[in-house]
């Protein structure tokens, strides 16, 4: 009798578990949407106030950029998107919040044009489509459970053998890239890329259990005294510190129209493999709703691709430029190197220098 109890007891527990899991409020499902569109849009829109701030002080070239009033009211609402992606997190599966990135994309490829008057491309108009169908997608064939994220479903899936497993091969991979990025000096682009996507792997499970606890202590079940809650969020912190500190190497050694696609892609791929494993976000989920919602990643994907690639730059005239034919006392006849023809007045104040301090040796 006492070992029936403790069975049926068992059983009560996982089905309630089940459907803590696989409870789905559709208005919740929506909410999360709209709070993900929201944000990534007010993202957009700081980006290009921040940009136009720091090209019109440039023209200016009177104060700095963070003296002006302009540029920090794009990093505000910078600061509002962001905590609007944040708490969509805690609404919507984490699977479908990462490829909602795309709309900051499209918002940012419009908002240049109409007011910083950047020129359209037949790339920016393909791109743009394909990055709206892929978004309408991803919407319409994602999964729509909308999990209770409590600190009793964190604990249980933190334990869980498939992501104990998950987070071994992880750890085991980061390791491998960051010995051949910091032993081997491997300077590629994918090695940058993929040990931030590792990191943001941890960081998307880690934000949706913060916002999720937080949604739910905000609903009356307090979730704030449970430990599990600041172990994520020591989690959810560091990863983020990393993440930003290898993306801000890979914009200093690449391009950005190199770094913006890969990271999009890195990052999408990376959460959706981490809603599946830790919060299982596709289960129950048709295999015709897969295949869909997998295509529209690809159609988003190749949308952020055309909209990144070679886009035009803002060239300023570099004050120190100097013709190489205009340096003083060099003759016309001279023959120019094809790989230098041009020289700044730092290198030649260098070079100049370095020619006196020779002199002063000798005698």
């Amino acid at each position: 009798m006492a070992n029936l109890s403790s069975l049926q007891a068992a059983l009560i527990n996982s089905q309630a578990h089940r459907a803590e899991i696989l409870e789905n409020p559709l208005r919740t499902y929506l909410v999360g949407i709209i709070i993900s569109i929201c944000g990534n849009v007010l993202i957009s829109i700081s980006l290009n106030i921040q940009k136009y701030a720091h090209v019109r002080q440039s023209q200016r070239g009177s104060k700095p950029y963070y003296t002006s009033v302009l540029w920090w009211s794009g990093v505000v609402l910078m600061g509002i998107g962001e905590l609007g992606n944040f708490a969509a997190y805690g609404f919507a599966p984490a699977s479908l919040i990462a490829p909602l990135g795309c709309v900051s994309v499209i918002a940012s490829a419009v908002i240049s044009v109409v007011f910083l008057k950047e020129t359209v491309r037949a790339s920016d108009i393909v791109g743009g489509t394909l990055a709206i169908t892929g978004t309408y997608l991803l919407v319409t064939f994602a999964p729509h459970t909308s999990t209770h994220i409590t600190a009793h479903l964190v604990q249980y899936n933190a334990i869980s053998w498939h992501f104990l497993l998950y987070l071994v091969i992880e750890v085991v991979i980061f390791c491998i890239l960051l010995y051949l990025y910091k032993r081997r000096n491997v300077k590629h682009i994918v090695i940058v890329m993929l040990l931030v996507a590792l990191l943001a792997s941890l960081t998307v499970i880690s934000v949706k259990a913060v916002s999720g606890m937080i949604t739910e202590s905000i609903k009356g079940q307090l979730q704030l005294i449970y430990p599990i809650f600041y172990v994520m969020l020591v989690v959810m912190i560091a990863s983020c510190a990393f993440q930003i500190k290898f993306l801000n190497q890979a914009m200093k050694m690449f391009d950005a129209t190199e770094v913006v696609p890969i990271n999009f892609v890195f990052f999408t791929a990376s959460a959706i493999v981490a809603g599946i494993v830790f919060y299982q976000e596709f289960e129950g989920l048709a295999l015709l709703n897969i295949f869909m919602f997998l295509f529209g990643c690809l159609l988003s994907f190749l949308g952020v691709f055309l909209i990144a690639r070679n886009r035009p730059k803002i060239k300023q005239q570099d004050r120190n430029f100097i013709p190489m034919d205009k340096i003083p006392g060099r003759s016309h006849t001279d023959k120019v190197q094809p790989e230098a023809k041009t020289l700044t007045y730092g290198s030649l104040a260098a070079k100049l220098m370095c020619n006196r301090a020779g002199q002063t040796d000798d005698s």
